[in-house]
């Protein structure tokens, strides 16, 4: 009411007044504006409320007046002194500062909470629908408050500068740049440098983040971090939504102001991080890895319903849900923010949380520790986010490893390290955590792994074939053997699904006349025989029973290296191994600390427990239907010429058989207990009493059947190659 007699007041007051020239009344209102900023003490009383539409109002009419004296297409001196002075971005400015956006979310479960966060989805969707308008939206400023609710600044000596404003129209102004949002056109400023002063509004800003951010402020992403907080969790889904949508947003300058001037960074770390503080110390490594797969939307919890409860599945499944949340947030991400996000994860999360965990000597929390490592290693989807991951487990290097250097990166050396740890539940889950990482689509973890340290094949000697080798194979045949060239199984196998002029299993042996290079038929069932020979009949009880033969293999190497095609044809690898003469044979070979573990594991396996060994070869299966080809040849080529003192996959497996040739002889009745135990872990056979040397027995089986897999693999790999 006071305001509304006023202005009745200052119109009253104009109207007997003397009239002045237009462009001195243009010049009076606009000073008048201008004073209510300096003098006002309630910078968030509605604009309404007060003389400012009055005053605007004259200054239109003003210039409407001025328009109609004058010819057409002629410019008069008050249209001069808005242009010159920048009016009109100055009010755009003081206008920013009066948004609706910078209130929302300022004060947690207000009545008008579910209005705020509509309102701003809103926004979001419209900017979603033109991205070019978030521009608008990023407020320039020199610097930014630490504390919450500090006042908006305007500088006082700045604004009363428009008292001395030049009314002479023809003065010259100094032009400075107005550092604003990209794409938005440069402007010059006046002397007094009014308009950039006043985008000097600082914003309130999340606690957490109370450091000073550069250039620019991001109010509408600063409401939206504000509501995520929020107690009702249909307003924080909403806020998160928002969010994603704005983070998709192409506009570079929008992603660059995210990043770097709001706290969406440290909102989405300290966040995983308290989250994952809150687990539980122990947590069954099996409830881990079998709670229900978790949507960062949907999570909503009932332990009074839930019927498979168990102690910290509240707090895990909150933690996989916000890490679920970050995941999809840097997939949907522009570029450049997606990888100031993930980077972030990396150095406040993994690093900082997650690495000490890991890194502990309690057998208890490297389990528990390394179980979630491996959930979350299962649920990564963003390849931003994989990337760092994959540095935050295996480090950045890529030149070959030494034995003396397998520290060089301490999270990767003890995590592998910890594939042979004293613990059987460590040595599987870390197995099965690699074995999960191996299946992801990012080329650095099999070079990291092993790739590196094949690179020169330094692994292989030039040697003649020997003679002795007709008493292996006769016409590239054994008695007995299946021929596998017309299997019904993969006439199935479309252009598209295999790999073109690659020649694995053609380039080795070397050849000779008694090993012809074009009999790619005679090579492969020379190498397939050769895997399942490996194993001597008195030590093979698959026979017995029915349904366990080789060609039960087959189906699942055939979709297993189908799906291993298709994430590394973009890899570009070689079709066929580096030349020999171009090849670094002098250099000392070292396998890698990787393949060194489960080489050492593999030769164990006659006295390891039954669940081990099968963790073991599924990681070695899973290496070898990689179609790099020195992978293959160093894994899947028993014909191989290895240079002294190395050793391959196939020459562990025969000093195994060699052992256990040996061992067969001590046990009695060694087959009908070989079956028996074979026939108990299918669940043909009731459990009965304990039979003596079960461990051998079991890694006698397990033996038996990677040899088979490990010659499917191989026909699979050739076919692949072979077919037009």
């Amino acid at each position: 009411m006071f305001s509304k007699f006023t202005s009745i007041l200052q119109h009253a007051v104009e109207a007997l007044a003397p009239s002045l020239p237009l462009q001195e009344d243009f010049v009076y209102h606009w000073k008048a504006i201008t004073h209510y900023y300096i003098e006002t003490s309630d910078d968030k009383a509605p604009v309404t409320d007060t003389n400012i539409p009055s005053h605007l109002d004259q200054m239109l009419d003003i210039l409407v007046q001025e328009e109609n004296e004058r010819e057409s297409g002629e410019t008069g001196p008050c249209m001069e002194y808005l242009l010159h002075h920048k009016i009109l971005e100055t009010l755009y400015t003081l206008g920013k500062a009066d948004k609706l956006i910078r209130l929302c979310g300022e004060v947690l479960a207000t009545p008008t909470e579910n209005e705020e966060i509509q309102f701003l989805c809103i926004v979001c969707a419209k900017l979603k629908q033109d991205p070019y308008l978030v521009n608008f939206f990023l407020e320039n400023k020199l610097k930014s408050l630490a504390s919450k609710g500090a006042p908006n600044v305007i500088s006082e000596d700045t604004l009363k500068g428009q008292d001395s404003l030049s009314t002479d129209t023809g003065q010259s102004c100094q032009p400075e740049e107005l550092s604003g949002a990209a794409g938005m056109e440069q402007t010059e400023l006046a002397d007094d440098d009014l308009s950039s002063s006043l985008d000097n509004l600082t914003v309130t800003s999340l606690p957490e983040a109370a450091v000073v951010r550069p250039n620019q402020d991001y109010n509408l992403v600063n409401s939206l971090l504000n509501l995520t907080r929020s107690p009702d969790g249909r307003i924080a889904v909403k806020a998160c939504e928002g969010l994603m949508l704005l983070v998709s947003l192409p506009e570079p300058a929008a992603a660059k102001c995210l990043t770097q001037s709001t706290c969406l960074c440290e909102l989405l770390t300290d966040r995983l991080a308290s989250l994952y503080k809150a687990l539980p110390q122990s947590v069954d490594p099996l409830d881990i890895e079998t709670v229900e797969a978790v949507n960062w939307g949907l999570d909503s919890y009932s332990h009074k319903e839930d019927a498979s409860a168990f102690p910290g599945k509240r707090a895990l499944i909150s933690f996989l849900s916000w890490f679920d949340y970050c995941d999809q947030l840097i997939k949907e991400a522009q570029k450049t923010a997606a990888v100031a996000l993930a980077k972030a994860v990396h150095e406040r999360f993994f690093i900082g949380v997650m690495e000490p965990q890991l890194m502990q000597t309690s057998e208890l929390g490297i389990l528990t520790s390394t179980a979630l490592l491996h959930r979350v290693v299962r649920q990564v989807t963003s390849d931003v986010l994989l990337q760092e991951m994959v540095f935050f487990i295996l480090g950045e290097q890529r030149e070959p490893e030494t034995l003396a250097e397998i520290s060089r990166h301490p999270l990767r050396h003890r995590l592998i390290e910890h594939c042979d740890h004293i613990s059987d539940e460590i040595s599987i889950m870390t197995l099965r955590m690699f074995e999960h990482l191996l299946q992801k689509p990012n080329e650095h973890i099999l070079y990291n792994l092993v790739l590196r340290n094949l690179e020169e094949r330094n692994y292989t000697e030039y040697k003649p074939v020997c003679p002795e080798d007709k008493d292996v194979v006769e016409n590239g045949l054994i008695a007995g053997a299946v021929d596998l060239e017309e299997d019904p199984l993969f006439t199935d196998i479309s252009p598209d699904n295999t790999l073109s002029n690659q020649e694995w299993l053609g380039s080795s042996p070397p050849a000779t006349p008694d090993h012809p290079k074009n009999d790619g038929k005679t090579e492969v069932h020379k190498i397939v025989n050769t895997f399942l020979c490996l194993v001597p009949d008195e030590a093979k009880s698959s026979y017995h029973v029915e349904g366990t033969g080789y060609d039960t293999y087959l189906r699942d190497a055939h979709r297993q290296f189908r799906d291993y095609c298709a994430i590394c044809l973009r890899w570009e690898w070689p079709g066929s191994p580096k030349a020999l003469e171009k090849c670094n044979l002098e250099a000392a070979f070292f396998e890698g600390h990787f393949l060194k573990v489960l080489f050492d594991r593999m030769g164990r396996i006659l006295d390891q427990p039954y669940d081990v060994n099968l963790q073991v070869t599924s990681v070695l299966s899973r290496l070898s239907l990689f179609p790099h080809p020195h992978v293959h040849e160093y894994l899947l080529d028993p014909y191989v010429n290895l240079a002294s003192g190395c050793r391959s996959l196939f020459s562990v497996i025969v000093r195994v058989v060699g052992d256990l040739m040996v061992r067969i002889q001590r046990i009695q009745d060694f087959t009908p207990k070989l079956l028996l135990v074979r026939k108990r872990l299918l669940g043909l056979e009731p459990e009965g009493p304990i039979i003596d040397h079960i461990t051998l027995l079991e890694g006698v089986i397990v033996l038996e059947e990677f040899c088979k897999e490990l010659a499917a693999i191989a026909f699979v790999k050739y076919h692949a190659s072979s077919t037009p």
